[in-house]
């Protein structure tokens, strides 16, 4: 009877060890992971506290709401950023009204009408125009986009909103391609089979079925695509003319908020300085407004 106990617990031995030895990795990946999240959210507290910290001044300066109504940009003296935030939406939303309905039909394309082939050409030089530089796109606006608009609306300058806005919705693109195709990709094959054997026409299928259930990566999609907009800074700086002033139309030029604080910042000191951190309160608060007003109708939309 010893023995057989013996036996019995030498073989138990080694599943313990290793036993234990599992808990020990899963335990180690668990804090891995979860130290990774807690970085993720420290860094994002730690960005607004600094950003919140060193706009305070110019906040107590000069209040809230002359910053954010005002229309006026004359530091030291006045610091109203209205301007600069109607630029920045008008821009942004010119380049989503542009840039999402393409991005998301040659995401379809890409998906389900194009031949393999001709879709592993497309798809790489999709990924390719992701990877070129801001700059890049400035100089193309620069150079072909500000002086057409010149020639066909026969203004005195380019350098414009309108100037602005396509060359956010060339430069959004790419994004809301990739994640709109991804998206489309994942919906279960079963679902399209299942229409077809019904006798749904391809179309039918596509834009009732698909596009429906890949609703929330495409709106994903869509938000980074807003993110990068609202965000661009260097090839506004060059395609928009950077005028302080309420703009009256899309022939007008303008500057964006993040324009602002790019020109500005190497000189500012003071009040001014902390004013272009209140700027970046301030574009931080619209980017967490439509990020969260995107998500909320996405959720109600996919209830």
């Amino acid at each position: 009877m010893t023995i057989a106990n013996n036996i019995e617990n030498t073989a138990k031995q080694p599943t313990l060890k290793a036993k234990a030895k599992t808990d020990w990795r899963e335990l180690f990946f668990k804090y891995l992971f979860l130290t990774s999240a807690a970085l993720g959210i420290l860094s994002l507290v730690t960005i607004g506290y600094f950003i919140f910290r060193e706009g305070y001044a110019a906040f107590a300066e000069a209040g809230v709401t002359n910053i954010v109504l005002g229309n006026d940009w004359l530091p030291p003296a006045l610091y109203g950023i209205a301007p600069m935030i109607v630029a920045s939406l008008v821009s942004t939303a010119g380049a989503v009204i542009l840039g999402v309905p393409v991005g998301v039909l040659t995401a379809i394309f890409i998906a389900e009408v194009a031949p393999k082939r001709l879709a592993n050409l497309i798809r790489p030089m999709i990924e390719l125009l992701a990877g070129i530089p801001s700059v890049v796109y400035g100089f193309f606006g620069l150079v072909i986009i500000v002086p057409l608009i010149q020639d066909v609306f026969s203004v005195p300058a380019g350098n414009t909103i309108l100037a602005g806005i396509i060359v956010l919705s060339v430069m959004i693109l790419p994004t809301v391609i990739t994640v709109s195709e991804t998206s489309i990709r994942a919906v279960p094959r079963s679902y399209k089979e299942g229409s077809y054997a019904l006798g749904a026409s391809q179309m039918f299928t596509v834009f009732k079925l698909l596009v429906p259930a890949a609703r929330s990566g495409i709106m994903t999609g869509v938000i980074l695509g807003v993110a990068r907009a609202l965000g661009e800074t260097m090839a506004i700086i060059m395609v928009m003319g950077n005028s302080p002033a309420m703009p009256q139309g899309l022939l007008e030029s303008a500057r964006t908020l993040t324009a602002n604080i790019a020109i500005e910042m190497s000189y500012a000191t003071g009040i001014h300085a902390s004013a272009l951190y209140a700027t970046g309160i301030v574009l931080l608060v619209f980017i967490m407004m439509l990020n969260g007003a995107l998500l909320y109708l996405n959720r109600e939309r996919a209830r």
